[in-house]
């Protein structure tokens, strides 16, 4: 790679934060909410810190240590892309909980008066009364680390105690180490976790306003429609021969349209969210309008007259009479639909149940929320008894069902591999800590493990790593007393938890590539059992430097192991035995070195390779094609889940294979209208590969019979879909017969073709 392609992702990730910028200040400037401009003013602001710190030589972009002064340990704070803003997550103002103990303790409101008074006897007593409770919360790890010193000094630690105090003491002014105070202990999430939480759920339904449209057509119909039949009878009393005003209107009738002007103008000012009334041009406006001529006295012009014998014509011709059959049953029916109770009502009703569950879990038991409107709670509120909750409600509700991870995929609570990712650190908190004999020590890295994962990833370059959670210092001084719970072994847990989730995460989303953060956990879990599976990342083509991390060639040789001879080898035109004598080789010249290799430069120059001619300049594409065969050679992590892991998903391989397929169509379908098809394509490029890994571990007999209905399921979408996947079905059905590509992934003419997702020159799908 030239110094200019080296160069090229540094000047990327600069011109990254002022393209952010740009779209705050367009965002805060123009939006038509007020909220989402506030929001885009404080996303500016962070923004422009950014930049300045970054000029001013504070941040180090693409470092695991991006702000100068700070220990890779503390957590940053950290922007969209991964750019660190300069700011401790930890640092900035004292928080509530911090005043409020200072003002108890008795000391200044200080960080280092209050870092100063928990390393006194009183301090101690404090903490340890936190951890015999379990009543505080974790909201950042550094949170957790007096904690820890306090059950390091009451278990006889007294050394490590001080060395971490040390490593902790010259940032006791910047940063908050105190734990915030809970109500009660954090649930058990070692079988059940949640997605949100009912304060979550609670906060939801507050947002929630009533819907204006719907509003007004309620007004409509239980006001205005009931009004407006009242002024059609009161004209038809005129009426002769079909014709309004061809009697002559009568003291009485005059007196009663008198009342019912009256009745108008209080119905006006009272309900105001429709205005069709007040058009002059509708039929209510109009008989309103000629019903005030009358009364006042004077004659309707002709014009007027029209309009009325009109509005009274058309009324009748389209609802039928006041008091016929038709009429009265299109009423009634109007008339329960107005009584229906609102969203708004049953959010209400919904907020009154959620108040005696605690706020800061999930909910275990959800049906008896979800029951109809009961009798008492109609008299309370004024509901009527037996109403439905509708599922806009129920929804919000089941979001913070707390069962366990697969029920909530079953039940649609998690809807995607990236959801599933996020809820996975409750259960791996839970994991990790299990090999902690001491219960308050276990809840203490459970917390801090939990908050640890909101720590989002930083931008890296060369290679480096992002920080894991046994670098913190609290954590690493707390490493000896590690002793396994009776019956569980430090490892079988881990490897238990590590299978099941790889099950779980292949046969919910199979056609999806597992997501970083998700891939992450399984790393930690990896290292908890000592398994040296080698889990790999998605790499990001915009900043991709061009090499590799060993794991990757590992991952490969893995692959090799599993898919050698296989449908999966002979469609991407691999050869795994070559993978595995470039494995061999750069495993003897590692163990020639004082140090381990931190690139893998064969496999590197093999994926360049495979990947096509490059370009003369750098290329985010380019970059895009090598790494997507790093993926097809490793599989992205789905051999290792297999191989290592021991993964067996329930539904089998062949279905697997037809679900990626459908995810592929579906991804393909939104190719047509998409003026950005690029990122789509390679999302169904994705789904194509994994279907090719889930059926080569088929016996070839049901490869067959899978591959025969996957013409039957494409011409189930739009016909453009059949038409765009006709080249990749074409090379299937070829290498199937014992047919190859040629170099550049075509055959037969051009209408066989390897389907892949990035390419330098236009893709053959579009």
């Amino acid at each position: 790679m030239n110094d200019n392609a080296e160069q090229q992702p540094l000047i990327v990730a600069r011109s990254f934060p002022e393209g952010q910028l740009a779209k705050a200040f367009v965002t805060a400037l123009t939006h038509a909410d007020a909220g989402t401009r506030s929001r885009a003013e404080v996303r500016g602001q962070r923004w422009r810190e950014v930049l300045a710190a970054m000029a001013a030589g504070r941040l180090s972009v693409g470092s695991r240590t991006p702000v100068v002064g700070l220990p890779p340990w503390v957590t940053p704070e950290v922007m969209r892309g991964g750019f660190a803003t300069g700011t401790a997550s930890a640092g900035g103002p004292l928080q509530t909980h911090e005043t409020e103990a200072a003002r108890g303790f008795g000391v200044p409101a200080e960080r280092r008066a209050l870092f100063a008074y928990c390393l006194t006897e009183p301090g101690l007593a404090w903490l340890w009364d936190r951890l015999d409770s379990s009543s505080y919360e974790i909201g950042v790890p550094e949170e957790a680390a007096l904690l820890t010193m306090a059950w390091l000094v009451r278990h006889g630690q007294t050394s490590a105690a001080l060395d971490l105090v040390a490593e902790l003491e010259p940032f006791a002014d910047r940063l908050r180490f105190l734990p915030r105070p809970a109500d009660g202990p954090a649930p058990d999430t070692a079988e059940a976790v949640h997605r949100h939480t009912v304060s979550d759920a609670v906060d939801t339904l507050i947002r929630r306003r009533p819907n204006a449209a719907v509003e007004t057509q309620r007004e409509a119909l239980a006001v205005w429609q009931p009004f407006g039949d009242e002024l059609l009878v009161h004209w038809l009393r005129t009426a002769r021969g079909g014709q309004v005003l061809e009697l002559a209107p009568d003291a009485g009738w005059l007196a009663h349209g008198e009342v019912l002007l009256g009745r108008y103008r209080l119905l006006a000012a009272e309900h105001t969210l429709c205005t069709k009334h007040r058009d002059t041009k509708e039929n209510l406006g109009i008989l309103r309008g000629a019903l005030e001529e009358v009364v006042a006295g004077r004659p309707l012009e002709a014009r007027r007259l029209g309009l009325l014998r009109h509005a009274v014509q058309s009324m009748v011709r389209r609802r039928g009479l006041p008091g016929s059959a038709a009429h009265m049953a299109l009423r009634r029916c109007q008339a329960e639909q107005a009584a229906l109770p609102s969203h708004h009502a049953l959010a209400q009703l919904m907020l009154r149940r959620l108040a005696v569950l605690p706020l800061e879990t999930g909910i275990t038991r959800v049906a008896p929320l979800l029951v109809p409107v009961s009798k008492e709670e109609s008299q309370e509120t004024g509901l009527p008894a037996g109403a439905v909750v509708p599922a806009a409600i129920s929804g919000v509700v089941e979001s913070a069902l707390s069962a366990p991870l697969g029920t909530l995929v079953e039940k649609g609570v998690v809807p995607s591999a990236e959801v599933m990712a996020e809820l996975v650190p409750q259960l791996v908190a839970a994991t990790t800590s299990h090999v902690y004999g001491d219960k308050t020590l276990r809840s203490v890295m459970a917390a801090n493990y939990r908050a640890f994962r909101n720590r989002r990833s930083l931008l890296l370059l060369n290679l480096e790593r992002q920080v894991r959670v046994e670098e913190l210092p609290w954590v690493r001084a707390v490493s000896g007393p590690r002793s396994a719970l009776p019956g569980a072994s430090d490892g079988e847990g881990a490897l238990s938890v590590l299978r099941q989730l790889g099950e779980l995460a292949v046969q919910a989303f199979p056609g999806t590539i597992l997501p970083n953060p998700l891939v992450r956990e399984f790393g930690v879990l990896d290292r908890q059992c000592d398994l040296g599976a080698p889990f790999v990342e998605e790499l990001a083509a915009d900043i991709f430097m061009g090499t590799f991390s060993p794991k990757f060639l590992k991952a490969a040789r893995v692959a090799g192991g599993l898919l050698g001879g296989t449908l999966y080898e002979r469609y991407y035109g691999i050869d795994y035995a070559a993978i595995r004598n470039l494995a061999i080789i750069e495993t003897g010249e590692a163990l020639t070195r004082s140090y381990g290799p931190r690139t893998s430069p064969g496999f590197a120059q093999l994926c360049a390779h495979r990947a096509g001619p490059a370009p003369r300049s750098w290329s985010v594409a380019a970059n895009g094609a090598v790494i997507e065969q790093a993926q097809i050679l490793t599989t992205h992590n789905l051999a290792t889940l297999v191989s290592r892991v021991g993964i067996a998903p329930r539904p089998g391989w062949a279905d697997l294979a037809r679900r990626c397929f459908v995810t592929a169509c579906r991804q393909t379908s939104r190719v047509h209208y998409s003026p950005r098809p690029l990122g789509t394509i390679k999302d169904a490029a994705y789904a194509w590969r994994q279907m090719m890994f889930h059926l080569s571990l088929c016996p070839p007999q049901q490869q067959r019979r899978v591959i025969a209905g996957l013409n039957d399921e494409a011409a189930r979408h739009p016909t453009h879909v059949a038409t765009r996947l006709a080249p990749a079905l074409t090379g299937l059905a070829l290498v199937i017969e014992g047919g190859i590509f040629d170099s550049d992934g075509t055959a037969d003419d051009g209408r066989a073709r390897r389907f892949t997702g990035w390419s330098t020159n236009g893709h053959w799908m579009q």
